[in-house]
């Protein structure tokens, strides 16, 4: 998910797969990725509780956030992205499923909740995608839907890469972004505590966590 305008006119945000057309191959795309994995991860460090609210920001297909209902069933889980079609495909399969979740069309930038209405926010390669403003945006936004508390579990490209990989990140204006403290350093600018990052994963995946 982004809230950028994609490189084409169709759209002022970044569909999954980049084109409407190509939506059906997101799911296949990503799990030959190991996308399955860092949700696996992310979900497992978020320490979910019974009771807790709990919103995937940038949702795409839903795929983190039925793991989360299917993992925590006592959990209310939300997920919100501006891609109506992938939305429409996440509570497909939410119904194939039986697993009830809450699906919101919108952006990072400007989340529809309250404030300290949630406990845990989970989001999986949707940051890379923001430029500066929306990263700063997301962020000030999540901690303000945040309870006291709350924590942020963010999986994204960033952390300090060498070889092909460095190259890879440093030559890509939204990864070189995301490289070295970048990420956690935004958070703490946005008046997050407590950032910890885990070890890196396969593709120099990095995994961070903030509370607010």
């Amino acid at each position: 998910m982004s809230d950028r305008p994609a490189a084409h006119a169709e759209h002022d945000y970044l569909p999954a797969m980049g084109r409407d057309r190509l939506l059906p191959l997101y799911d296949p795309f990503t799990w030959l990725l190991g996308v399955p994995h860092v949700h696996r991860r992310l979900v497992t460090a978020a320490g979910v509780a019974p009771g807790h609210r709990v919103l995937e920001v940038g949702c795409g297909t839903g795929n983190l956030a039925l793991r989360v209902r299917r993992t925590h069933p006592d959990a209310e889980v939300l997920g919100i992205d501006p891609d109506p079609l992938a939305l429409a495909r996440a509570q497909r399969k939410a119904e194939r499923r039986g697993l009830a979740v809450r699906w919101d069309r919108g952006t990072a930038g400007a989340l529809p909740y309250a404030d300290e209405s949630v406990d845990r926010v989970l989001s999986a390669f949707m940051f890379h995608h923001l430029d500066e403003a929306e990263k700063r945006r997301m962020l000030t936004e999540v901690r303000r839907v945040l309870r006291p508390g709350g924590q942020l579990h963010l999986a994204d490209f960033g952390g300090h890469h060498h070889g092909l990989a460095g190259r890879w990140v440093h030559r890509n204006e939204h990864l070189r972004a995301n490289a070295g403290d970048g990420i956690p350093a935004r958070m703490r600018d946005a008046g997050f505590t407590d950032v910890r990052t885990g070890e890196r994963g396969r593709f120099g995946v990095l995994h961070v966590r903030a509370t607010r």
